[in-house]
């Protein structure tokens, strides 16, 4: 193997080769789901996709689309997350949370329900799990938000339910979690404290009114689900998605690409980071 440098990017070659690409690795996160409104559910997680031996055709260009979270309701349930593409792979975009007594959208992953009731919705099969229900009754906490990894949690009393694990991937050369729920919105009790969310998977806090804990939006570029708002607040917006692609590094730098992705090598691989939507051509 031998390395050289062009335009300041190191790439490996065999025998002073650059042999083509033929499959890639590919992780496509869709948006998040919006948080619901006063006492809610938690956004649903984008739905997650992850596998190899994606196929290449040389000199195609492949549609790579980043889809935007959804915003959080401020009178309802929260917007659903939109869909992320890579060519033929298509990511569901995350349910939104409801709101007053409602349930939570269907999505890649679902959408929490609602204080008072409200059901968590379905995610999709091999992408994200159901959001989580709201409290039947008394004071109330509405649903986490479904996860890419896990269910959203039920709620109990003036508490509020932890949104869906996350997945954990190396792609980038480093473990990062993505798409985790949002978490939902409660009016608590005085004095409690407290978030709705689920460690380090991108999902959004919810809210607490007795606790004056606001809700949060999902972190970008995670897909993680916006928390839900507490009584009379609005939720938070779901995380943007991402798409990342990798295959060995002694294989052939892509010939093109469009909308401004990080290119670098890790681990022995090529990596492309696409935050925002674009093309790429091998």
């Amino acid at each position: 193997m031998s390395l050289t440098k062009v335009g300041g990017v190191i790439s490996a070659s065999l025998n002073g080769l650059n042999y083509p690409v033929t499959t890639v690795e590919y992780l496509v996160v869709a948006g998040g789901g919006g948080g619901g409104y006063s006492q809610g559910g938690g956004g649903g997680a984008g739905g997650l996709l992850t596998a190899a031996g994606y196929s290449i055709t040389l000199g195609s260009s492949i549609t790579v689309t980043v889809g935007a979270g959804g915003a959080g309701g401020t009178a309802g349930i929260g917007t659903n997350g939109s869909n992320s593409v890579f060519g033929s792979i298509t990511s569901t975009g995350g349910g939104g949370g409801a709101t007053n007594n409602g349930n939570g959208a269907t999505g890649g992953s679902g959408g929490g329900g609602a204080a008072n009731g409200g059901t968590g919705a379905a995610g999709t099969s091999g992408q994200g799990f159901a959001g989580g229900n709201g409290t039947p009754s008394g004071p109330g906490g509405g649903g986490g938000g479904g996860g890419a990894g896990s269910v959203g949690i039920a709620t109990n009393l003036g508490y509020w339910g932890d949104g869906g694990g996350g997945v954990v991937s190396s792609i980038t050369g480093s473990p990062k979690q993505y798409a985790g729920g949002g978490g939902g919105g409660a009016t608590g009790l005085s004095g409690q404290t407290g978030f709705g969310s689920f460690g380090p998977a991108g999902g959004g806090n919810g809210g607490m009114y007795y606790s004056s804990v606001v809700p949060t939006s999902g972190t970008g570029n995670t897909g993680g689900g916006g928390g839900s708002g507490s009584f009379g607040i609005a939720g938070g917006a779901g995380g943007s998605g991402i798409v990342v692609l990798r295959y060995p590094a002694y294989l052939a730098q892509a010939t093109s690409t469009t909308g401004s992705p990080t290119y670098y090598q890790a681990l022995g691989y090529n990596v492309y980071v696409f935050n925002a939507s674009g093309t790429i051509t091998f």
